[in-house]
């Protein structure tokens, strides 16, 4: 479809317009567990409000309670077609045959496309304006929960609650088939993180009297990295069994908030060169913490919105967009330490006449830029990347792979980082301090 007749289309069929913000809204964000939902819907007149994102197994089930539904017109003489409005389920891969439909039908309506499953429809309401239906999908796909209102003169309001599950022997599983893995995963996880702890205090044990204040912070970080994932194996295993989290989801975001912090205290206070290479920090090093810090006070209380709030909400979408620009202005802010780091270096090499010492730091220092920016690129853009193309019965593989580079980079920081006895005495030769003077001469990069 060419660009100039792709501009005309929406021209002359405005309803596309309403429909393309929501269909894209639903490829691309990543949704958590699905549970059991109540759902509060006021006065909204938008064309898809969206419920739930869930990845059906044969014979997943999908039950929808309502209750409390009014409308109103925004217009005196508007006359309402309950058949315009109801509830549906979306496959992803019919957005295009979606689109190409209402494209040629002038009384295209969302609700009766041929192209989704329908629950029902607002003419089907009983008196008292409640509905209860609990259907069986006999065709496994990832589906989006879906209320469709073709007359958006009209606000509607109603109360809603939805269960959306898979059956395995005869017992209920409120997971996506996607996500069946994650709770065998996070625990597998736990005690990797739990061996990891325990090397870390041997190692600093061993190594007592070269162990510095940032060694101890980065023990924390293991301990809450490690709490944040056996936290998240009770919430999805609660959620599967139950359809709620029975209060592991608080304990869960408590943690993610600790760990938030302290991993890019972590990143921060290592660029800087804190306890390695200098005592203390400057200011324009602590206004990077000061501003880093809040910022992710900001992350937690969008990642909880987000966690506990239903895409149905108005201001989900909002929240959404406030997470992904906050951590990406604080993945922008952890590399201006490490280049100040890298800066300083090269301008001790060519006064202090320790040019091979500098030379082995220099080197750790752009290692240690690489592999942050490696890092945040791939849990950040590579993953995000991957799990619009992956099969939603692997969605547990991208959540194996993010823990999995996170897990590398940890390793990374900690095998590099470790405590280990620094002599400074240690004898360089008159030719090793000459080649690595001229190293540092001629290496013009990370001129930053």
């Amino acid at each position: 479809m060419g660009t100039l007749h792709f501009l005309t289309l929406l021209h002359h069929h405005p309803l596309i317009l309403q429909l393309l913000p929501v269909l894209c809204i639903i490829s691309i964000i990543p949704f958590s567990a699905s549970e059991i939902q109540n759902t509060r819907i006021v006065q909204d007149a938008r064309p898809m409000i969206l419920f739930e994102k869930f990845g059906f197994a044969r014979f997943g089930h999908v039950s929808i309670s309502i209750k409390g539904v009014s409308w109103r017109s925004k217009h005196p003489n508007a006359e309402l077609n309950p058949s315009s409005m109801g509830f549906i389920l979306l496959r992803e891969s019919s957005y295009d045959m979606i689109l190409n439909e209402s494209e040629y039908n002038n009384h295209f309506c969302i609700v009766s496309s041929h192209y989704v499953k329908q629950l029902f429809k607002f003419d089907q309401l009983s008196l008292n304006s409640t509905y209860n239906v609990t259907i069986i999908v006999d065709d496994p796909d990832q589906y989006s929960l879906v209320f469709g209102n073709c007359q958006p003169e009209f606000e509607v309001s109603m109360d809603v609650h939805t269960q959306l599950y898979n059956v395995k022997n005869g017992r209920k599983n409120f997971l996506p088939a996607g996500q069946t893995q994650l709770p065998k995963l996070y625990f597998v996880l736990f005690i990797i993180y739990s061996i990891f702890f325990l090397i870390w205090v041997f190692l600093c044990i061993k190594q007592r009297p070269t162990v510095d204040k940032i060694h101890l912070i980065m023990g924390a970080l293991l301990i809450v990295k490690g709490l944040k994932i056996i936290c998240a194996s009770e919430d999805k295993s609660y959620v599967g069994r139950t359809g709620t989290p029975h209060g592991w989801d608080i304990a869960f975001y408590i943690f993610s908030f600790l760990k938030g912090i302290m991993l890019f205290t972590v990143i921060i206070l290592i660029g800087t060169g804190w306890s390695f290479l200098k005592p203390h920090l400057q200011d324009r090093e602590k206004k990077v913490l000061m501003f880093v810090i809040p910022l992710q006070v900001l992350e937690n209380i969008a990642s909880v919105e987000i966690g506990e709030t239903s895409p149905a909400t108005k201001d989900w979408l909002t929240w959404n967009q406030l997470f992904l620009l906050i951590d990406v202005i604080c993945c922008f802010a952890v590399f201006f330490p490490i280049i100040w780091s890298i800066r300083s270096l090269r301008e001790a090499s060519k006064t202090d006449g320790k040019a091979a010492r500098n030379l082995a730091k220099l080197s750790l220092f752009k290692q240690f830029y690489i592999v942050v920016v490696s890092y945040l690129y791939f849990t950040r853009v590579v993953a995000t990347a991957i799990g619009t193309i992956i099969n939603y019965k692997f969605e547990w593989v991208i959540t194996a792979a993010m823990e999995g580079a996170s897990l590398a980079f940890y390793a990374f920081i900690f095998y590099n980082f470790q405590p280990i006895e620094k002599n400074p005495y240690f004898v360089i030769d008159h030719e090793e301090e000459e080649a690595a003077a001229l190293a540092l001469e001629i290496d013009d990069s990370f001129e930053l």
